[in-house]
């Protein structure tokens, strides 16, 4: 199959977190859309099928500081700056926050909250002396409020929010333009993931013993169940595809003043609406409503 046209010259622009989900279907748009796209992953053996579709596989591993600059270095020797940057890498852990791993809860936050805040460094400066630019970074609806079974997770997209509203005041007089992304619940491979955290990886099944067992059992039904796009739950009616996603990030990227935050899908818009009305200890009555807790 040929590779599709072109693009027809909206700049460079480096997307992580590629190999599938939001990632490839974010490169797949913004090279629809006129963009010089750079599709990364830890493994580009994973972008194959993209690239014959028009964007240029690249390795970058949001962990790792060389493999960031060498990324960066590649497409500002090409094109003298990266134009848009889209931070899409990013996985969710998830469980009760007693028994997380502080290990684990490093590594979330190094692929979550680190790696996009030092791509970001790696970018602003070319972008600066351009006098233009777009960061868009790719959050939740976990990042407006949280729900039990992700604390670190919530916490990762939290922090994600925070960095985003000082960037985007800080870098506003050079031109460029800063952007969250905030969808629900999406139908991607992030899921299996997502709800792999409440079982018991070894044996599939919660540990005899477990004071949350009852809690993970359910969590990860629940979840199972959401990320199909099945249930009778808010959640699982509304969950969203990565093209929604991907849509979003174009609009982000094209727009001469994009807003600050672009809401995906029904559950985002409500439930984020609803965290900003209602007092806590009602939100709090709502989660035990919608979403397992222990």
């Amino acid at each position: 199959m040929p590779p599709e046209p072109a693009p027809t010259g909206r700049g460079a622009a480096l997307v992580t977190g590629c190999s599938s989900g939001i990632g490839r279907a974010t490169a797949l748009a913004l090279h629809r859309a006129g963009h010089r796209v750079y599709a990364t992953a830890r493994r580009p053996g994973t972008l194959a099928a993209l690239a014959e579709k028009g964007p240029r596989p690249l390795a970058l591993d949001v962990t790792d500081e060389s493999s960031m600059a060498a990324a960066v270095d590649e497409v500002e020797s090409a094109h003298g700056a990266v134009t848009t940057l889209v931070n899409c890498a990013g996985y969710g852990l998830t469980g009760p926050a007693e028994e997380a791993s502080l290990d684990a809860v490093r590594e979330q936050f190094e692929t979550n909250v680190f790696g996009a805040a030092r791509l970001t460094q790696l970018t602003l400066p070319a972008m600066r002396a351009r006098g233009r630019g777009t960061v868009v970074n790719i959050s939740s609806i976990f990042g407006r409020y949280a729900v039990p079974g992700g604390a670190y997770y919530h916490a990762s997209k939290h922090a994600l929010e925070a960095f985003s509203d000082a960037l985007r005041l800080e870098v506003a007089p050079f031109g460029v333009r800063v952007a969250l992304i905030e969808p629900g619940p999406v139908r991607t491979r992030f899921g299996e993931r997502f709800v792999a955290g409440f079982r018991d990886e070894a044996e599939g099944t919660v540990p005899e013993g477990d004071p949350y067992g009852e809690f993970r059992r359910r969590g990860a039904a629940y979840y199972e169940r959401i990320f199909r796009g099945e249930g009778r739950s808010l959640a699982g009616a509304f969950v969203v595809e990565p093209e929604d996603v991907a849509r979003a990030v174009v609009r982000a990227a094209d727009a001469r003043r994009p807003r600050a935050r672009y809401r995906v899908g029904l559950l985002a818009r409500t439930t984020i609406q609803l965290r900003r009305v209602l007092p806590d200890r009602a939100f709090d009555a709502f989660v035990r409503r919608q979403f397992p807790v222990p």
